[in-house]
């Protein structure tokens, strides 16, 4: 609700509302390049066209620090919401898919593009009050980027405008009381489990094989077989194209590595490659490919 924006944020908000054109807030998202906007309206995030990342800043929550730059806590827990209270199963699958993107930005050191979003209902009830709309929604002109991931912390700084700040930990502290963002022993306790490193190779191997099956290939499982590689994909025909080694990484089993076998076949097999999947189970997943030569560019290899 407005009374509970900064000032300084407020007046931003109703420059733009006033000098724009009168758009609803799913043709705000449609105009930034999101061609899905109609079919995915309640989400937090989304990949537009370009591959450029826009998010949802809910206004509420942004915080004025030092300079009058403004920063935002996200939380990196995906099962609560911000001042208690579980997250629905699609809840919570738009938190995963949010961060996925958000992270995506972090690690190729790009900017990302913000709604500013206020609420008809107070912040705290956002997610619990199915009568909750959004009051005013526009785009913000500045970029914004992820200064911060703090994993052990259970939260993310996101800031607008040029990189080089970072809000005081003071700022922080003070923030993250008003935003409600737990820490990640509070996450714990609340009962949040993170997927296991089994639950992000099992969606990994599942991608994977609807990504070369719905190419009209053959996508044959033999990660049992333990020769160096989990998948072998091969032509309509029978040929074998390439013997796939699949790796998974996620917000929540970030890291990963090649076994003895999977090192040994990449330097004597010549269809060897290496296909890391991010966030596999989120709906942002995606995949890059490395052929042997490219694996010391793979990360967390």
């Amino acid at each position: 609700m407005d009374k509970e924006v900064d000032t300084q944020v407020l007046a931003v908000i109703n420059e733009k509302r006033l000098s724009g054109p009168r758009l609803n807030p799913v043709e705000i998202v449609e105009k930034m390049g999101v061609l899905a906007a109609r079919e995915r309206p309640f989400d937090y995030a989304w990949l537009a066209s370009g591959d450029s990342v826009i998010a949802t800043i809910w206004a509420e929550f942004v915080t004025v620090g030092a300079g009058a730059r403004w920063f935002y806590l996200e939380s990196l827990d995906t099962q609560f919401r911000g001042g208690g209270g579980a997250r629905s199963p699609n809840q919570v699958q738009r938190a995963k898919d949010r961060l996925a993107l958000l992270k995506r930005t972090l690690d190729s050191e790009q900017n990302f593009r913000v709604v500013l979003q206020t609420n008809r209902v107070p912040i705290d009830e956002l997610e619990s009050n199915k009568s909750a709309k959004v009051s005013t929604r526009v785009r913000d002109d500045d970029p914004w980027h992820v200064a911060s991931w703090e994993a052990d912390q259970g939260l993310a700084v996101l800031v607008r405008g040029p990189r080089g700040w970072v809000p005081s930990a003071a700022e922080i502290q003070a923030a993250r009381a008003r935003r409600g963002v737990p820490d990640a022993q509070q996450a714990r306790l609340l009962g949040s489990e993170p997927a296991s490193a089994e639950d992000v190779h099992a969606a990994a191997m599942a991608y994977v094989t609807r990504h070369f099956t719905g190419y009209g290939y053959d996508a044959q499982d033999v990660s049992t077989q333990h020769l160096g590689y989990d998948i072998e994909v091969s032509s309509p025909k029978g040929e074998t194209l390439l013997r796939v080694a699949v790796k998974g990484s996620s917000l929540e089993a970030p890291g990963f590595e090649l076994t003895d076998a999977e090192r040994a076949c990449s330097t004597r097999e010549k269809l060897w490659r290496l296909l890391v999947v991010s966030e596999p189970l989120s709906a942002a997943a995606q995949h890059k490919i490395y052929k042997p030569g490219e694996v010391p560019q793979a990360r967390d290899i």
